[in-house]
């Protein structure tokens, strides 16, 4: 059977463990105090007996008895849970065994009469005001019927040569109303100081909760802050040294607690010199490079103006400062192609020009003459150029979808139309559409059918001397997870089985004016990206086995 059975007011684990603690001291001061009280007392009346002891066998067996009893009370008390109701029952055991010691030591004459205290005295501080004045209560009726039975002759039976027996009985109740009164009194005195005690210890509990508490909310916003903080004494020692100002510095705290400001960082000496709460400095990195950071400080005033420090707190400036660079090449890209889309707009027109002049002398000259043969090139390497400021023009003009649901395969359908209508088209190429006419697209329709006529085109141009060559275009509706929420998006691939990408180029082939044709203009695939980048898509490239490669473009749906 569980002890815990027969205690059902079983108290928090920290009070249990608090009573636990204190009936370890009970038996430890029972065996202490028992054994230095009738120690002391065999040895001072060795030579001249003062007082009434029974014999030394009767002493030991009763010394020997209550070892035994608190060996076998400590190895009961690993096994337990109701720590209250055993403290109770040590108590009680020891309030009796107390009375048979001052019973076999004289009685009323007893000089062990004062060790009633102990387990009063223990009863309040473990069992608090109910604990003490139930044994002092308990002590009472003991004591009392001790002296009833020294009173009614009865001691001399047990105890042989009892040194003397009550005759009156008004000097019983002297003596019992006396020592009773003793008793409720060490019992209110041990009460109210174990109640105080208590609540000072409870107090000094939660006040050092409270501090470990805060304590550890300091350290953790310290040590979490994104933020560095480095605190500095009146000497200008750090401190302390947080676990952002380690990212940023790139020194441990251990490196650099004790060292002083000026010797570690120059740079934030400034500030204590100078009245200023922002500040801008440079500060060397343990890995021998410069930083810029910003920097505050602040005066960290106490009681003692020796000891007044100071606080810094820094933050890293370095991606600031890129991002700035980076905005200011944006700035000054922005300018620059608005002036180029400007100049190549202007050359359109005498580009024009010049290509129906060239037209107009084309015709009146012979069919086998040279300058036909460098009109022919002069007409086409301006259609050529005019393609390069058309594509030029719409990269450089600013894309802004007008979403819409359409019919993907309707749109795939068309645009393959198109482009076989193209004179130049390979009549041997095989196009294969896997899209399901129920699948819709959100997006802007004129610039899905930009970014598939631009990727078949390029797919095509692949393919040329390919025997059996093929471009299958396929689409379907998949479904993310980005941070827990599901994301849907339609996945359009264009499939080809022509010579491929090699791997050294693939990461190129999307940068503008990169090509690997002769006539290509490098726009196209720039383009393209441009597009799918303006829906919040993605596009990617990958090898295709045997032989080939495809493009995937990811197109998110609301």
């Amino acid at each position: 059977m569980r002890f815990s059975a027969l205690c059902p007011h079983t108290g928090s684990p920290a009070a249990n463990d608090h009573l636990k603690k204190q009936i370890q001291w009970l038996l430890f001061f029972r065996v202490f105090f028992l054994s230095l009280m009738l120690g002391s007392s065999v040895l001072l009346q060795a030579k001249t007996p003062s007082i009434f002891l029974p014999p030394l066998h009767y002493l030991a067996y009763f010394i020997a008895g209550v070892y035994l009893f608190t060996i076998l009370s400590a190895l009961v008390l690993r096994m337990i849970q109701c720590y209250s109701r055993f403290g109770y029952l040590q108590i009680t055991i020891d309030t009796f065994l107390v009375t048979l010691l001052v019973f076999s030591t004289g009685g009323s004459q007893s000089v062990f009469t004062v060790v009633y205290f102990f387990p009063i005295v223990m009863g309040a501080f473990m069992l608090f005001r109910r604990g003490s004045l139930l044994f002092a209560t308990l002590s009472s009726l003991l004591f009392g019927s001790l002296l009833l039975v020294e009173y009614g002759g009865h001691a001399s039976l047990l105890v042989r040569a009892y040194p003397s027996q009550l005759v009156d009985f008004r000097i019983l109740l002297h003596y019992f109303t006396i020592h009773s009164l003793t008793f409720f009194l060490v019992a209110i005195l041990s009460s109210m100081l174990s109640t105080r005690l208590q609540k000072t210890e409870a107090e000094l509990f939660q006040t050092v909760t409270n501090y470990d508490r805060l304590s550890f909310l300091y350290k953790q916003i310290f040590d979490d802050i994104n933020t560095g903080i480095i605190t500095i004494a009146a000497d200008k020692r750090i401190t302390s040294f947080n676990r952002a100002a380690e990212h940023i510095t790139g020194y441990s705290a251990g490196e650099m607690l004790g060292q002083t400001i000026s010797r570690s960082f120059p740079g934030l000496e400034t500030a204590l010199a100078r009245d200023e709460r922002r500040h801008m400095a440079t500060i060397p990195r343990k890995n021998g490079e410069s930083i810029p950071v910003g920097y505050s400080c602040s005066r960290l005033n106490t009681q003692d103006d020796n000891e007044n420090g100071y606080v810094y707190t820094l933050q890293d400036l370095s991606q600031i400062k890129k991002m700035e660079a980076q905005v200011q090449q944006a700035e000054k890209m922005a300018t620059i192609g608005e002036m180029a889309a400007g100049i190549a707009h202007e050359l359109r027109n005498p580009l024009a020009a010049i290509s129906g002049a060239v037209q107009l002398l084309d015709k009146e000259t012979q069919a086998n003459s040279l300058n036909k043969r460098l009109f022919d090139i002069i007409i086409r390497e301006s259609d050529r150029l005019d393609a390069t400021i058309h594509e030029f023009l719409l990269f450089s003009k600013p894309v802004n979808p007008e979403k819409e649901w359409f019919s993907l395969h309707a749109l795939a359908r068309e645009a393959l139309e198109t482009l076989s209508q193209d004179p130049a088209w390979d009549t041997a190429l095989t196009l294969d559409l896997e899209i399901s006419p129920d699948l819709d697209c959100w997006g802007d329709p004129q610039l899905i059918w930009q970014v598939l006529l631009n990727l078949v085109a390029n797919s095509a141009n692949a393919c040329r001397n390919i025997e059996k060559a093929r471009i299958l275009l396929r689409a379907e509706e998949t479904t993310a997870w980005n941070k827990e929420t599901p994301e849907a998006a339609i996945v359009l691939e264009i499939v080809d089985n022509g010579h491929g990408v090699e791997e050294q180029i693939r990461g190129r082939i999307f940068e503008p004016f990169f090509t690997t044709r002769e006539t290509g203009t490098g726009l196209g695939l720039a383009i393209v990206r441009q597009i799918v980048h303006s829906h919040d898509g993605e596009i990617s490239l990958r090898a295709c086995q045997p032989q080939g490669t495809i493009f995937s473009v990811s197109l998110p749906l609301p």
